[in-house]
């Protein structure tokens, strides 16, 4: 394991580093205008969600290291505290990325980029018509976070409109994430997307209490097949099948198979139920898996 001391790298390194490692971050393309009307479109990395009530998005204009200049939306949200954050789909990712180039101020990113403005509702910067989801947000603080360069600035953002693309949305109105396609940020010109290979869902140990794997029996526990993910699966659950329902399944002919098999091989025995039990629980049937897992031989 390699140890690293922030304070001794330099600071492009140091954010290489960082940016390389907590990836992939969500994008917010972030509509901006100054004082004097003039617009700014631009992506930043630095951003989530921190709010439901009130709904409160965060995103970071950061000083540049280079030079420790500040950026154009940084400067606009301090003169005019509004803004609308976009999602990226994929379809936009490119046009998302021509409109982080450094364009001298004043110059429309919308035009650059080929995208098209239209007005918002209730905040002056305008939205991106193309954008799956646009935020229109109330700039409610701008907190600085230092004074060199790499600095980051928190824009804390309110959210006062939400426009979604009906396209994204699934039968029951809710978002797909498929459909959505957002693209992340991970370090260097690396970018991710969503596929339907790349989902997966986790039961939320929200409405059960999970017995934990410190109560996990020792052999299944300390198992050299089953990954700390199994494990985790398997004590969430809040009780272990009936001892009724594991001698019921003890009479499958596949469990009754396996004990003719290895009935003089405990350890090969152990290596084939693990492993089946883990095909089980990779599919979802957690309970399945803890009746294979309690046979005995």
């Amino acid at each position: 394991m390699k140890t690293i001391y922030p304070k001794e790298l330099k600071t492009q390194d140091l954010q290489a580093i960082l940016q390389g490692a907590v990836a992939p971050r969500p994008i917010a393309f972030a509509s901006t205008v100054d004082k004097a009307g003039k617009v700014n479109l631009s992506p930043f990395s630095f951003f989530n969600l921190f709010s439901a009530n009130p709904p409160i998005l965060i995103f970071s204009p950061s000083r540049r290291v280079r030079d420790n200049s500040t950026k154009h939306t940084l400067e606009n949200v301090l003169e005019v505290p509004e803004v609308v954050i976009h999602i990226v789909g994929f379809e936009l990712v490119e046009q998302m990325s021509l409109a982080s180039t450094e364009y001298p101020k004043g110059v429309n990113e919308f035009e650059k980029a080929g995208l098209t403005a239209v007005s918002s509702e209730l905040v002056t910067p305008p939205r991106v018509k193309e954008a799956p989801v646009a935020f229109e947000c109330k700039v409610n603080e701008v907190k600085s976070l230092g004074e060199g360069g790499g600095a980051g600035n928190l824009v804390i953002c309110e959210v006062v409109r939400i426009h979604l693309d009906e396209r994204i949305l699934d039968s029951k109105g809710v978002i797909d994430p498929v459909k959505l396609d957002p693209v992340a940020r991970l370090g260097g010109n690396w970018y991710s997307k969503i596929t339907s290979d790349s989902l997966f869902q986790i039961p939320k140990p929200l409405t059960t209490l999970g017995i934990g794997i410190d109560q996990i029996p020792d052999e299944i526990r300390n198992s050299p097949v089953l990954t700390g993910n199994n494990l985790a699966r398997l004590a969430n659950v809040e009780q272990l099948p009936s001892a009724e329902e594991v001698q019921l399944f003890s009479k499958t002919e596949e469990v009754q198979d396996m004990k003719r098999r290895f009935r003089l091989d405990t350890e090969s025995w152990l290596d084939h139920l693990h492993r089946w039990a883990k095909e089980e629980l990779e599919s979802g049937n957690v309970e399945l898996a803890w009746k294979i897992l309690l046979q005995k031989i």
